[in-house]
């Protein structure tokens, strides 16, 4: 009895120790890049109520906004809610739109438009993140060394550099040090708030809703500015929701509620009281909350904070690249695995060059955080009103909430969004063009890409061969039949119902028909990962030919060999060094006819013709691949 109750004991204290270790990950990935908005948010919020003096009912009302803001957006809408909003345990906009497609929820085609949408203002945000948060933690130098001012550009984009260049070695040694140092930033950021709140104890009215209210009643358009800057505070939300898989919603919260929340929180009382009572310090209030001695370390533990948080960002969008990919919306690229254990942690080089090439784009046209902050908000605040309205179809649609009661939850959110969105316009011309145009290509390119694969899928059908029709051709006794030889051929297809090209090929030139065929099919399920799900179906068709349907999550990886291996010890008879792959390559021409617009048309072809290679792609053997070639206008 005694053993089994310490057996007991110690189970749960494994099981503790589990939960808090996730909790405290969860700090550096999930919360990294809401927990550098204080370096930055405050002051740039600021600025429209100084230019006239500061007033002290002014910088009560803006803090208490920041602290409701993040209070409602976060606290309320992505930590209580969206992280229930989950497909077989993964968070995020594609998440969303895979469940709702799954599901046939109505407006299919809408949705799918709004998800592409919200998944390209978060690639938006990725290349803006690292750019924002590296260029303010590096301003803080000029702070202790005034005569680094001129060296803050080089030096981050030095960093910067560093950071895309380490992205091929992976994340898993850094990222067991992101959870301690993030929380050392956290508890840094909150003893600095607690230092101050004492210089004026009036700050705490700011948690009265009351002064956010009255400031945006009366304020007119000065209230709609200084909104715009607030919305920096909860930018990173979407992170905490696209990263729900890694960590689980229970030590998210957790982390939030523990430290995040109450850290942020202290961060931002402190800014404000020492503002009401040293008002020179609206330069950069966040480093000079510190005392002088102190202020070289925390422009350390700034940057390295940053860096933290960048990296969270740019893994984020490999993986919602990944998850396009995979889900039909873009063409296959190359995916390499920077671990044997974790497939999570993958590495896109186009990807990644995409948005090295961004962001020190951005750090060169901008030049420091103040300027780079008016382009920020747009993309962040597209993505969350994108969320809210996929979130209204999960509560109608797999909730099966009433349509009243739906839109009676989510209209606060909704209409608080939407005033961030509508501030974060008038930036337009003052760089929030960027994201708007970056989101806007990146929808137009999966768009086009969907649609194209669309119409040359309904244009090769017109000319395909019904594969069971055929095959019984194949097996009739005659004068013309091919000639048997040994081995196993495996046909690659997307549509198992029909002739594979690449088999009609070989039969034409090549004259031989192997003594076993395996029509094979990769299909992409609406769930992350399989499951409870048949990873595959095996069908026979004759006695030379059989279908097999080879099933992943949208976050698997597609690794054909290893999956064919599995089904050896299922019983699937077949050597692999007398198997081989034929795949059909198409080369896309223009065709003057085509249904899509030309410049579309053109879009597609080149996406089309410089799509990775298959075989690397679906991980085949290299030496067992046999290409059949042909030309097909689209």
């Amino acid at each position: 009895m005694q053993t089994r109750n310490a057996s007991s004991e110690n189970g749960g204290k494994g099981d503790l120790r589990a939960f808090l270790a996730l909790a405290l990950g969860s700090v550096g990935i999930v919360y990294g890049d809401i927990g550098t908005s204080p370096l930055y948010a405050f002051r740039e919020a600021l600025k429209p109520i100084s230019h006239d003096g500061l007033v002290r009912e002014e910088i009560i009302s803006l803090t208490s906004l920041i602290i409701w803001s993040l209070t409602i957006i976060v606290t309320v809408k992505y930590v209580l809610l969206l992280l229930r909003a989950d497909n077989a345990g993964e968070g995020g906009t594609l998440s969303l739109l895979a469940l709702l497609m799954k599901k046939h929820a109505p407006h299919g085609t809408l949705l799918m438009v709004l998800g592409l949408i919200g998944a390209a203002l978060f690639l938006g945000d990725a290349m803006i993140t690292p750019a924002l948060s590296v260029l303010s933690a590096v301003e803080g130098l000029k702070i202790v060394y005034p005569a680094t001012e001129s060296y803050i550009v080089p030096i981050a984009l030095a960093i910067l550099v560093g950071l895309f260049v380490m992205q091929s070695r992976g994340t898993g040694a850094l990222a067991a040090f992101f959870g301690p140092i993030t929380a050392l930033w956290f508890i840094v950021m909150a003893l600095g708030g607690i230092l101050h709140i004492s210089d004026d104890y009036g700050i705490l009215a700011a948690f009265n809703p009351l002064h956010a209210i009255t400031f945006m009643m009366t304020e007119g358009w000065l209230g709609i500015v200084v909104l715009g800057a607030v919305f920096l505070t909860v930018t990173g939300a979407e992170a905490l929701y696209a990263d729900l898989g890694h960590f689980g919603r229970a030590p998210i919260q957790l982390a939030w509620f523990v430290l995040v929340f109450p850290a942020l929180t202290l961060n931002y009382l402190g800014q404000g009281a020492m503002v009401l009572r040293h008002p020179e310090a609206v330069s950069d209030p966040f480093f000079l909350m510190f005392p002088e001695w102190s202020i070289l370390p925390v422009v350390i533990l700034a940057t390295i904070a940053t860096v933290i948080a960048s990296q969270a960002v740019i893994t984020g969008a490999f993986s919602l690249v990944s998850q396009a990919i995979h889900l039909g919306f873009l063409p296959r690229m190359s995916i390499l695995f920077t671990s044997e254990t974790n497939t999570g942690q993958i590495f896109l080089p186009a990807v990644n060059a995409l948005l090295m090439a961004g962001v020190m784009g951005l750090v060169l046209s901008f030049g420091s955080s103040e300027k780079l902050a008016t382009a920020y908000g747009i993309s962040v605040t597209g993505a969350m009103v994108v969320t809210t309205v996929l979130f209204f179809q999960f509560l109608r649609t797999v909730w099966r909430w009433p349509r009243s009661l739906a839109l009676l939850a989510l209209s606060p959110f909704m209409a608080l969004e939407l005033v961030f969105l509508g501030a974060n316009m008038f930036k337009i011309h003052d760089g929030g063009y960027i994201p708007v145009l970056f989101a806007g290509g990146f929808t137009v390119l999966m768009v086009s890409w969907r649609r194209g694969t669309a119409i040359l899928m309904a244009k090769t059908r017109r000319t395909d061969v019904p594969l069971e029709s055929f095959v019984a051709t194949l097996e009739r006794p005659g004068e013309n039949a091919p000639t048997l030889v040994p081995g196993t051929a495996i046909f690659l297809t997307s549509d198992p119902e029909y002739t594979p090209a690449a088999l009609l090929h070989n039969l034409k030139h090549n004259h031989v028909l192997h003594s076993r065929n395996v029509i094979l099919t990769i299909r992409t399920l609406n769930v992350p990962r399989i499951g409870a799900e048949a990873p595959f179906v095996i069908e026979t068709i004759s006695e030379r030919f059989s279908r097999i349907e080879l099933r992943f999550g949208y976050m698997e990886t597609q690794n054909v060999s290893q999956a064919l291996g599995q089904l050896r010890k299922s019983g699937l008879k077949f050597d692999i060094m007398s198997t081989s792959f034929y795949l059909g390559r198409r080369k896309l021409m223009p065709d003057p006819k085509s249904a899509m617009p030309r410049w579309q048309n053109r879009l597609f072809i080149v996406l089309a013709n410089n799509a990775a290679d298959p075989s690397d792609y679906f991980r085949l053997p290299a030496n067992r691949v046999v290409e059949m070639g042909s030309h097909v206008f689209v």
